[in-house]
């Protein structure tokens, strides 16, 4: 009995201590590729040259992209001269009709942002691109653009921000 009574005790000390060890780990979704001589990056600012101009997009996208290298990597942020480099324009920025109803009238909209971005790695060349990527949300036709836009532009903004730092240096 006694000798059950410690087998018992030594058993749940165990588990104890494994899931107590295995829930410290932090994990992440997140992994960098990058090589170890890469110590800095450049985010240039983000320009807006679509043809329909939101004043607030340019800077918001600029910050948010430049946020995310601080967060989630180590290298020194540079004005200029990083062994990364990133910089790019705002290409469209459009309001299409998504879904129409019997009358032929809009029942939603889309938002679109067109970002051109050009990366470039002064240690490893071949991971240089120059590529676009979109972003879209949609929105109820009845509301007044004006009421959902800056909504709408922090969401599409941060799904852009993840795609570019997948492609950049996340192992996605």
């Amino acid at each position: 009995m006694k000798k059950e009574i410690k087998y018992n005790l030594l058993f749940l000390i165990s588990l104890i201590t494994v899931l107590t060890v295995g829930c410290s780990v932090k994990y992440s979704f997140r992994s960098t590729n990058l090589s170890p001589d890469v110590k800095s990056i450049t985010v240039n600012t983000v320009e807006n040259r679509a043809m329909k101009v939101n004043p607030s997009l340019s800077n918001n996208f600029t910050n948010a992209l430049q946020d995310k290298y601080r967060k989630l990597t180590k290298l020194e942020m540079l004005p200029d001269g990083g062994d990364l480099e990133v910089s790019g324009y705002i290409e469209r920025y459009d309001i299409n009709p998504t879904a129409v109803t019997a009358e032929e009238i809009a029942s939603m909209n889309r938002l679109t942002i067109t970002v051109k971005i050009i990366f470039t790695n002064s240690k490893d060349t071949s991971a240089d691109f120059e590529r676009s990527f979109v972003g879209y949300q949609d929105y109820d036709s009845n509301l007044n653009l004006d009421a959902v836009e800056a909504q709408l532009c922090d969401q599409i903004i941060e799904t852009l921000v993840e795609d570019i730092f997948n492609a950049t240096v996340a192992n996605w």
